[in-house]
């Protein structure tokens, strides 16, 4: 792989686990660009960049490195998040997740990835397996067809996502007495999900292998066009008020998108470019900056363990304080102490923490022959 790519590579992964960390504390580096309104599909995007063609004929071989880069690992923290949460669950008295069963240890995490709260960022390791491996599957099956006609298959089935979403609403979602959403369908919520994403790969894919080296996308018209679509995009933006509904942000994992139709695939678009041109203008400058590059080499790490680190951070600060842990319980997972005082204190020590655990546990994993090979 170049050396160019790959450093661009990881400063791309670097920025979107950024943009995932900062998601869950609620603010934003590029206000424009709200969180959750685009950093998901661009993790997608990325891993259709790193898709090589050579794997249409090399099925085996590509499942084969999937299940050994991303389910081996996940499932491996899912065994320490049980061992984690029953503990917590012994210390305070409640316990963050599904209840325990072979069902939710092992299944739910194809259909939800929910089981444990702590983990629950890594429900995107199961669905990226999911996409990845039918995005494999579409493009051997696609390989003789014009890629305009591959562009317009996806296109079509990265806008038509959100129609389905909305069709399938009396499947997706089941709807107790007093008319609220409870329990989603898993079988059509990862439908819903896998065209949507299939899209972002296929994008990614096609910047790669079409555009890369051989058109300049960055120029300053370019730049003007996507301020001036964003300017429109934002006339649907709601996250000034809660009511207001999600607006340019959506909801990936539950397939959530509230009364928008295109509105999420267009910011998507425009905030993946966004990104790629942020790379692009600041590559002399952040290449050289080590911290930057261990972030974008441990994202899996950081997906994983930035909550845990979240609520680790609030359980040392309950205890300088003097308050009880029995508040904690009181909140959703991703709640922090004092947001106003504390949130970049969060983000800071939740970036460091949880990129250097990645570091060790790689380093351990060097060390340790029957799991070196994993």
């Amino acid at each position: 792989m170049d050396k160019v790519f790959s450093d661009k590579i990881n400063i791309l992964k670097a920025l979107a686990i950024i943009l995932v960390v900062s998601g869950h504390l609620e603010f934003r580096f590029f206000d424009m660009f709200p969180p959750y309104s685009f950093q998901l599909a661009l993790f997608f995007f990325i891993s259709g960049m790193l898709f090589k063609d050579k794997y249409l004929d090399k099925v085996g071989e590509f499942i084969k490195r999937r299940i050994k880069s991303l389910l081996v690992l996940y499932f491996l923290y899912s065994a320490f998040y049980c061992f984690v949460t029953v503990i917590i669950d012994k210390l305070t008295g409640k316990f963050w997740g599904m209840e325990l069963s072979f069902k939710n240890f092992f299944i739910t995490p194809f259909l939800n990835g929910h089981q444990f709260d702590l983990s629950c960022p890594m429900w995107f390791v199961m669905q990226l397996f999911i996409t990845m491996i039918t995005f494999l599957f579409l493009q051997r099956q696609f390989r003789n067809l014009p890629e305009k006609i591959k562009f317009a298959i996806y296109t079509l089935m990265g806008f038509s996502a959100i129609p389905l979403s909305k069709m399938f609403t009396p499947i997706l979602f089941s709807i107790n007495n007093s008319n609220t959403l409870t329990t989603i369908n898993p079988v059509a919520l990862i439908l819903v999900r896998t065209i949507f994403s299939l899209f972002f790969v296929y994008l990614g894919h096609f910047y790669t292998t079409k555009i890369e080296g051989k058109y300049n996308i960055f120029t300053p018209k370019i730049l003007a066009w996507v301020i001036c679509i964003q300017a429109i995009l934002w006339h649907f933006n709601r996250d000034f008020n809660p009511t207001h509904g999600i607006g340019l942000s959506y909801v990936l994992v539950w397939a959530r998108f509230d009364s928008q139709i295109i509105v999420p695939v267009l910011t998507s678009i425009t905030g993946i470019w966004f990104s790629l041109f942020f790379i692009h203008v600041t590559y002399d400058y952040l290449k050289d900056i080590k911290f930057i590059k261990t972030i974008g080499e441990n994202t899996y790490h950081i997906m994983a363990n930035h909550l845990f680190v979240m609520f680790i951070i609030t359980a040392i600060i309950f205890k300088i304080n003097g308050i009880p842990f029995e508040e904690r319980n009181l909140h959703n997972i991703y709640w922090i102490y004092n947001p106003i005082q504390n949130t970049y204190l969060y983000f800071v020590l939740t970036m460091l923490i949880s990129t250097y655990s990645g570091v060790v546990l790689k380093y351990i994993k060097s060390k340790i022959p029957i799991i070196k090979e994993l």
